[in-house]
């Protein structure tokens, strides 16, 4: 079937028989479940769990996002967090006071994961311990939500995936947009056809402000006695305690993963699920540190372009992203697709799909015979035409991406079965985010095989 054709059929499904825009979502979400072979099936839970049946997780890495997490995780129903690990003690205490003094807190993760009460762990530290915490809660049988990127190099992902494999424990990423309505959206609209064929891609994150660059706040008791620096140092070198490095470590190559790995990664994910890729070919980034001169050795403007090839799932397309943290315009984020006849905004909880009219080839029989209609004279009747665009929105209560997320976690776990943002997934979306680190700091492009994982 052409291009041409299957949107054609496609557009017949969405406007036959029926009047206005009103009809566009329920119709179109039929249509692109029966093309894309899936339908959506709605998350059901069950509202009371007794103290035997619930699932006992761990916290290791109490900062704003480790607690977010959890803050999330326990709203999921028969889910209790029973354990806490930080290596500065005011989040300790914090910890205790959120959850309970009852639970059990330590600077040492170690001591978290020998404990048998424990069932799953997140994952929240830097960037640089997100490996082996990983890999050795699954050796220690717990399942693990992990922070993303998965890793802090590309070199780690193979220890993941192995350790998951070998353990088979259920690991999923903390890309939350995964787990999103507008994801599954999105999707189920690509494959029946809705923006033609695919070509393009973009995806954009702007912030303007102190915290969103990462000058993430500093306690006035932060000292080499309230902090457990050489642990924090993991492999990396020796140095004197610095509170810049350890409360705001996303700005330092050691630690964390630019802007690259804390943004990019999230469009790297949601862009691989919806059009079933394994990642890019060829990448190459550019950028610079324009104004948060503050000691950070991470850009905070960085431009990153990829190359897809053609595989069985999906025809070649470039992807750009970018991420200005001296954005004036504000804070926003989107990431776009763009097709042969059409193109489509995904954001976590709505999709807005913009049409173009539709052209046969230039040799398209049909296209000749109407010609010669339109020159004899004759009258050719207009039709109805679509809408320019459809916006797909979640319906009111939609608790979002980030609940959805834990929730198919836990689900996971109860059902014994996988989850789609996996090892190996969560590896396929960091190395491209990675890579664009290595690009921009080499000043030079950098080939990659996202089938068999390595270096070109």
């Amino acid at each position: 079937m052409t291009d041409y054709s299957s949107r054609k059929k496609f557009l017949k499904k969405i406007s036959a028989g029926i009047a206005g825009a009103a009809f566009a979502p329920g119709i179109l979400k039929a249509a692109a479940a029966e093309q894309s072979g899936t339908e959506e099936q709605p998350l059901r839970l069950k509202k009371y769990y007794s103290p035997n049946d619930n699932i006992q997780i761990g916290l290791i890495g109490a900062g704003g996002m480790g607690t977010a997490d959890a803050n999330t995780a326990i709203t999921v129903p028969g889910v209790k967090l029973v354990a806490a690990c930080d290596l500065y003690d005011g989040r300790i205490a914090e910890a205790r006071k959120n959850y309970g003094n009852d639970i059990f807190t330590t600077r040492d993760y170690r001591e978290l994961l020998q404990r048998k009460d424990i069932d799953a762990v997140i994952v929240g530290t830097p960037d640089h311990w997100h490996k082996d915490i990983s890999v050795e809660a699954m050796n220690y049988k717990k399942s693990v939500y992990c922070e993303k990127p998965m890793v802090h190099d590309i070199t780690e992902g193979a220890d993941v995936v192995a350790a998951q494999n070998r353990n088979k424990v259920v690991f999923q990423v903390g890309s939350q947009g995964m787990s999103s309505l507008g994801n599954e959206k999105a999707k189920q609209l690509l494959a029946a056809g809705a923006i033609g064929k695919l070509n393009y891609a973009e995806g954009f994150w702007a912030r303007n402000s102190p915290e969103g660059a990462w000058q993430y706040p500093i306690p006035a008791d932060a000292s080499d006695k309230t902090v457990d620096w050489k642990m924090f140092l993991n492999k990396y070198p020796d140095r004197p305690f610095d509170a810049k490095r350890f409360f705001r470590w996303r700005c330092y190559r050691d630690y964390g993963t630019g802007v690259s790995g804390d943004l990019f990664v999230h469009l790297f994910s949601s862009l691989h699920f919806i059009t079933n890729s394994k990642g890019p070919q060829k990448i190459m980034a550019m950028g610079g540190l324009r104004y948060w001169k503050d000691g950070r050795e991470v850009p905070d403007i960085l431009m990153g372009m990829f190359d897809y090839p053609e595989t069985p799932e999906h025809p070649p397309f470039n992807l750009s992203l970018r991420v200005n943290f001296v954005d004036g315009t504000g804070d926003n984020t989107y990431l776009r697709l763009v097709g042969s006849e059409g193109s489509m905004n995904v954001e976590w909880d709505k999709v807005t799909l913009f049409h173009n009219k539709a052209y046969a080839p230039a040799d398209d029989p049909l296209l000749a015979t109407k010609l010669k209609k339109e020159n004899s004279g004759r009258y050719e009747r207009k039709t109805m035409i679509e809408p320019d665009a459809t916006v797909f929105k979640a319906e009111d209560g939609y608790k979002g991406a980030h609940f959805d997320h834990f929730y198919n976690f836990f689900s996971a776990i109860r059902e014994k079965r996988n989850v789609t943002e996996d090892a190996l997934f969560g590896y396929r979306a960091a190395a491209p985010a990675l890579l664009c680190n290595d690009s921009y700091f080499n000043e030079k492009p950098v080939k990659w095989d996202p089938v068999n994982l390595k270096l070109v």
